[in-house]
């Protein structure tokens, strides 16, 4: 098979690939369309670390059933499915729980930070466990299916507070993910959400998706239009989506005392902290790590329009031409891209 192999530090290679074969329980699929995700990036050019040369990226993936395993039950050859990029165990005590996205022994598909090497959908062909994989609904582009990892991202988040119906809330950071939660806001029922960004043409994006105001971070006191715009007291909630020290103390101080703030970026590995103001307020942090299972009610709600999706793909390119790409989207700003769909 073909496929876009990560051969040195911002170098990919269009070349040939053994084509994996599917274990007793795994399914071989065949990718019709493949996300690259920031973390892909930052992979590429190595500086997360958790990528290591020889490997097969990609982990946003959506595709059909090519073969299955001979104990695999449910899937036929020609399903048209998306799955989970995370693969559980099934066996330690989160994953018991239901808290498969903190699983003691959890791999990542594309990933090899050392621990393991799992190639992944940056090919023609990728083999996973039968039992992360979803059903795409029939009328759902491979495209859209492909989006469903960084949604189910979104609707974790949000749903690791509960929102009561008509709640403000703040999302810090409009890219991809923040641009999801700000649907997945509305979805959950709040009434005022206000997206804040450097960035005008994501602003923008926010308020077509359904923020009811978009604020510049750098032209004014964000802080003080959040109050102003939240009747004084701050919003209910915020949702930090970048992960550095000055979007995480913006966060905090948009909220009103007793208010919660949600950590979903990790851009830093360390951050600043403000203690005495988060403690003498009573706010409350809460993490949000990966999703956890949500993926059949983000395929509905894709399906449905409840979340859009199509805004957000910027490009749909061939697999081939996947250097090219990886290579635009290094630059920062990236020229107003969004999500790139690479086809094998």
């Amino acid at each position: 098979m073909k496929a876009l192999v990560l051969n040195r530090y911002s170098q990919l290679d269009y070349q040939e690939f053994p084509t994996p074969v599917p274990a007793a329980d795994e399914v071989l699929i065949r990718v019709r369309a493949c996300g690259i995700c920031g973390s892909d990036i930052h992979g590429w050019d190595g500086s997360t670390g958790r990528r290591l040369p020889p490997l097969v990226m990609g982990h946003e993936a959506a595709g059909e059933i090519a073969a299955v395993g001979p104990r695999v039950e449910r899937w036929r050859a020609g399903d048209r499915v998306t799955f989970d990029s995370m693969i559980s165990c099934g066996a330690c005590a989160y994953c018991r729980s239901g808290q498969i996205n903190l699983c003691e022994n959890r791999r990542i598909i594309g990933v090899a930070p050392g621990e393991f090497r799992q190639h992944g959908a940056f090919a023609e062909y990728l083999t996973l466990p039968a039992r992360g994989v979803y059903a795409l609904p029939d009328a759902l582009p491979f495209e859209h299916g492909a989006m469903i990892e960084p949604v189910s991202i979104a609707i974790h988040a949000v749903q690791r507070v509960k929102i009561p119906r008509g709640a403000s809330a703040v999302v810090v950071g409009a890219g991809m993910i923040g641009l999801l939660i700000v649907q997945a806001l509305r979805w959950a029922g709040c009434g005022n959400v206000i997206a804040v960004d450097l960035d005008d043409k994501k602003l923008a994006l926010a308020r077509e998706l359904g923020a009811q105001h978009a604020l510049r971070s750098d032209t004014a006191d964000p802080v003080a239009e959040i109050a102003r715009l939240t009747g004084g007291q701050g919003a209910d909630f915020a949702f930090e989506v970048v992960g550095f020290t000055p979007t995480l103390d913006l966060a905090l101080r948009a909220v009103r005392k007793g208010g919660s703030v949600v950590l979903v970026g990790n851009l830093a590995a360390k951050a600043d902290f403000p203690l005495q103001f988060v403690v003498t307020r009573e706010l409350t942090v809460f993490g949000s790590c990966s999703s956890a299972g949500e993926y059949p009610l983000c395929l509905d709600l894709i399906a449905s329009g409840a979340i859009r999706v199509a805004p957000l793909i910027s490009a749909i390119a061939p697999l081939a031409e996947g250097e090219t790409w990886f290579k635009k989207l290094s630059v920062p700003g990236a020229s107003g891209l969004m999500k790139v769909m690479l086809q094998p």
